[in-house]
């Protein structure tokens, strides 16, 4: 069912990452000039209620790459995970159409994204920050968007 009263409905992670995704952004690393990215993934909810989401990156510039994102709901809109990009856990938190992670990765640097998802449900703009001593080094700008 459609939603037509233009109110973005509450992010629910495993509903809108299961299926197929396509997601182009441009990542803009300090220092160096903005590259583009492009992901394709593939999600599942398996019997145990845990979201796995399988991706395959391609950044301008190096090779592709896969990773993997597991990622399980708590209550009261929390989230908990891993990444293989991960250096540790990944936690999550949602507050209306707003899905918040956050994780530490490799050499001290932690990253912050913050997933806002479109009235229909359909689309989520995905705007990440890496940050390391507190200072921001990386952010990436993204459109994802659900697959028939």
């Amino acid at each position: 069912m459609a939603n037509t009263t233009g109110v973005a409905p509450r992010f629910v992670a495993e509903r809108f990452f299961a299926g197929r995704l396509d997601g182009d952004g441009t990542l803009k690393i300090v220092l160096h000039a903005p590259t583009t990215t492009h992901v394709t993934s593939v999600g599942r909810v398996g019997a145990d209620g845990i979201l796995r989401l399988d991706q395959h990156i391609e950044q301008q510039g190096k090779p592709a790459r896969d990773r993997q994102w597991q990622i399980r709901s708590l209550r009261d809109g929390r989230y908990a995970g891993t990444l293989t990009d991960a250096s540790g856990p990944v936690t999550g938190e949602v507050e209306g159409n707003r899905l918040h992670l956050g994780f530490p990765m490799k050499g001290g640097k932690r990253v912050d994204q913050w997933l806002t998802l479109s009235a229909d449900g359909q689309v989520a703009q995905n705007h990440l920050i890496v940050c390391k001593l507190g200072v921001i080094v990386a952010t990436l700008e993204e459109t994802i968007r659900k697959l028939p």
